[in-house]
């Protein structure tokens, strides 16, 4: 975000794991993922906007702490601008899955996407894995671009897109 000329920088937002309290907000903000960006995630926004607040918390809490899951939030008081998540990749021990990686528009080119990043890369050393790994539809190239700038490179491994048949991901890799 930039300031008017001869005005202070704002402040980034706090990057911080996600609290059980956080719901609501975490809800909020997986709305806002799936209608600016449906292709990026697993679900839709009519199945995340039917799922009851009660499934919402539980999800929150159990990312909350411990080793196998995680997610980060970047929260400036309010509404929260991004997310990233990781997770233990059950096939490759010393791999963090980086997933649901989302800034909302006005926060965008802000380094928020590095701070989250930063901070799934920090939960993950501090889980013993020490390299990410994420997907990335084939064609986002804002998106491939953002990553390689935060030392993500693509391996050349293409991948069917979970949910949507005819899309390729791309997988992408870097030390956490």
């Amino acid at each position: 975000m930039t300031s008017a000329p001869g005005s202070p920088e704002p402040s980034l937002p706090e990057v911080r794991r996600v609290r059980p309290e956080d719901a609501a907000r975490m809800r909020a903000l997986r709305l806002e993922m799936l209608a600016d960006a449906p292709l990026a995630f697993l679900e839709t926004i009519a199945d995340a906007a039917a799922r009851p607040h009660a499934e919402y918390a539980a999800r929150i809490a159990a990312t909350s702490a411990g080793a196998a899951i995680a997610q980060f939030v970047a929260d400036p008081g309010g509404r929260f601008v991004g997310h990233a998540g990781g997770t233990v990749s059950p096939s490759e021990p010393g791999l963090t899955v980086v997933y649901a990686v989302y800034v909302t528009p006005a926060w965008r080119g802000s380094g928020v996407l590095a701070d989250l990043v930063d901070a799934v890369a920090a939960w993950s050393r501090a889980c013993g894995r020490p390299e990410l790994m994420m997907e990335v539809v084939v064609g986002n190239d804002r998106a491939y671009r953002a990553y390689q700038r935060l030392g993500f490179v693509d391996t050349g491994v293409r991948v069917p897109h979970p949910t949507v048949p005819v899309l390729t991901e791309l997988q992408m890799r870097r030390p956490a």
